[in-house]
């Protein structure tokens, strides 16, 4: 297994491999594993993420009623809706806190991202280089990073709750 360490080399590695859209493994953001935040009950962290793009509470609502993560997505993604100014700048963000709120309300899945241990968690999505990896593995796996830092704070809880 190889990855691009911060100097631009590949290295090689052990990790442990996510698809941010695979709703099968419960670290994906699509998975079914419902939280409340801002008020409001959240079918999947996916659902989450994209009704925070957008400032017009009517459209974050209808993000938050889809059916699937799929649909969120695809309503997250439509160009004639106003995305909120500060996306770009807060995006990871609003990834971060949905997944955080995911794991302290299921332990299973804080128990799977604990279990991962000291590995590098890549998100393999093949055509995303933003929060994947992308194809080439160049992409700036920013859902990986995500998930390293929710499993650091995780430990930390759990360490000063043991004290």
């Amino acid at each position: 297994m190889f990855f691009q360490n911060k100097d631009g080399k590949l290295q090689e590695t052990e990790r442990y491999e996510v698809i941010r859209s695979d709703a099968s493994n419960p670290l994906s953001s699509y998975a079914a594993y419902a939280f409340e935040l801002d008020g409001a009950e959240w079918p999947t962290a996916e659902h989450y993420y994209q009704a925070m793009k957008f400032e017009d509470a009517d459209y974050r609502e209808r993000i938050r009623q889809a059916a699937t993560p799929e649909q969120a997505a695809k309503l997250g993604k439509s160009w004639f809706k106003k995305r909120r100014q500060d996306w770009k700048k807060n995006r990871i963000t609003y990834m971060t806190r949905a997944n955080y709120i995911k794991c302290r309300t299921h332990p299973q899945v804080a128990k799977a991202l604990t279990d991962s241990g000291e590995k590098l968690i890549a998100d393999l999505t093949m055509y995303d280089y933003f929060w994947g990896t992308g194809r080439d593995l160049r992409g700036g796996n920013h859902f990986g990073k995500m998930l390293m830092g929710i499993r650091s704070k995780l430990r930390e809880e759990s360490q000063q709750d043991a004290s």
